[in-house]
């Protein structure tokens, strides 16, 4: 059985990849769940920022379509600031964080990083002393799921990344995280 967490990451996965509107039914029916709980994870998800919106023939999102891909991260507390805009400059928007811990499993947290004036502010809450990255918890490595306009766009931003020696190998434990 599923968490919560990744039941609704699934549900939004499952919208975002619809190609029309998707019923709480169907969605429920795919995550072994009711139509309540799916109605209970869309008002949550909608809390987290995604603009799922309620049609007669089911949910959608407000959005165009956009390329998504999941980069595997390493690198130090200092260096996000350059992770995080190095993605933004080049048109990505870092839609989350997520780390595969041995013990945990997987603990992810919405992000919405779009522009620089978003890492500022994320810069600034994690300089207020309200936290740490979420990274400290596995040494450096973390996931990213990184959306933009194309799957060129997501190309120049894997060379970046890349350039800075910020990817890192994916191990046969973490083929279902990618």
């Amino acid at each position: 059985m599923m968490s919560g967490a990744e039941r609704r990451k699934k549900i939004i996965d499952m919208i975002r990849e619809a190609s029309a509107p998707l019923s709480g039914g169907a969605l429920g029916k795919a995550a072994g769940v009711s139509r309540q709980v799916v109605v209970q994870d869309i008002a949550l998800l909608r809390t987290e920022g995604y603009p799922i919106l309620a049609t007669a023939r089911g949910y959608i999102l407000d959005q165009p379509k956009q390329a998504v891909r999941r980069f595997k991260m390493f690198h130090t507390n200092e260096q996000t600031e350059k992770e995080l805009t190095t993605i933004v400059d080049l048109g990505g928007c870092v839609q989350d964080v997520m780390v595969n811990h041995r013990v945990y499993g997987r603990i992810s947290a919405p992000l919405n990083i779009k522009n620089r004036r978003d890492v500022q502010h994320f810069m600034e809450n994690l300089r207020s002393g309200k936290s740490t990255p979420l990274l400290n918890v596995t040494s450096g490595y973390h996931f990213h799921t990184v959306s933009a306009d194309s799957e060129e766009i997501l190309d120049e931003i894997e060379a970046a990344l890349k350039e800075q020696n910020f990817l890192c190998e994916i191990f046969s434990y973490e083929a279902d995280v990618i």
